[in-house]
């Protein structure tokens, strides 16, 4: 691939995490990662796609267990990608959660990509949480 084509998949990656996870298409997303990925948290680090599922299905639990209807939307703009060979590159950029109580939260993340049998996936990503509503459903 070109370095063009990499940024692309790269930012196609970003692209299906957020709508994978909105539309609560666990599947798809966790196949995202690589194994052996890292997902850091405020409060926890998860390791490995078992650890990082429970971030997923927990928040989901949680949502159902309060009765909260409605939906979630991530928003990511300036995505900032750094090449670094054919195999790893490392990625900046920002991020808005609505919810139905509005603008739920909005932070930064943080990540490095590896290619994985020729696809780009999350090696690491680190969630920093800048923001968030009063009455905010996803971030504690």
């Amino acid at each position: 691939m070109s370095g063009l084509a990499d940024r692309e998949a790269i930012r196609d990656l970003v692209v299906r995490y957020n709508s994978y996870g909105d539309a609560g298409r666990f599947g798809p997303l966790l196949a995202l990662f690589a194994d052996d990925a890292v997902m850091e948290l405020e409060d926890r680090v998860y390791r490995g796609i078992t650890e990082i599922t429970t971030i997923f299905t927990g928040t989901q639990q949680r949502l159902r267990d309060r009765d909260v209807p409605g939906y979630v939307r991530h928003f990511a703009a300036t995505h900032q990608v750094d090449l670094f060979d054919e195999e790893h590159a490392t990625g900046r950029l920002y991020f808005e959660v609505l919810s139905p109580v509005g603008l739920d939260h909005w932070g930064r993340y943080v990540d490095r990509y590896r290619r994985v049998d020729g696809n780009w996936r999350f090696a690491h990503r680190v969630v920093h949480v800048d923001g968030k509503s009063a009455n905010s459903l996803f971030a504690s």
